[in-house]
């Protein structure tokens, strides 16, 4: 029997100095895709590129029970200013390294060895996913294509991440 394709609330976070809600073309593309591929997106933000203001977000996103899902692009690369990774780290339940490592060698197939400047990761944070993409399109566009679209698909087997939703949300964390 085919599963049916289930919906889930997306949040998205842009993280950049110079970027608006009207300029910002990762973060509308995120929002496109994710719409046209039937999911919520719920809240779509631009925030500076500030630990502070970065984690405060994160969190409050991560404290919504509506959220399901943050997609944040931006602030993941090794400049100082990039701190995204950095925000999100205190607010990790259990990181999801093979995310990161995907996208990095998927990346590898379109800009060689540049991308092992990437820094794009994932975690599960409370009962909420959170994946860090970089910000430009073309690294979103990967991210999104190759690896989330597929994986936010309830149909998609052997397993994806809308099917263990209702565990993460309802099981004890183990914690205590």
């Amino acid at each position: 029997m085919e599963r049916e394709f289930i919906p889930v609330n997306v949040a998205v976070l842009t993280v950049s100095d110079t970027r608006t809600l009207a300029t910002d073309t990762s973060g509308r593309l995120i929002e496109d895709r994710m719409r046209e591929v039937g999911h919520h997106v719920v809240t779509r933000v631009v925030v500076v590129d500030s630990e502070i203001q970065i984690r405060a977000q994160l969190a409050a996103w991560i404290a919504d029970p509506a959220i399901d899902v943050v997609i944040a692009t931006g602030g993941t690369g090794v400049t100082p200013r990039d701190v995204t990774p950095e925000a999100l780290a205190p607010l990790v339940t259990k990181p999801i390294p093979g995310f990161g490592e995907l996208f990095r060698w998927l990346s590898f197939e379109e800009i060689g060895t540049s991308t092992i400047q990437s820094r794009a990761e994932a975690a599960l944070c409370g009962s909420t996913y959170v994946f860090l993409l970089p910000g430009s399109n073309g690294g979103v566009r990967t991210g999104l294509e190759k690896i989330l679209i597929p994986q936010l698909d309830h149909r998609v087997k052997p397993c994806n991440f809308v099917m263990l939703l209702p565990r993460i949300k309802n099981e004890p964390t183990g914690r205590g």
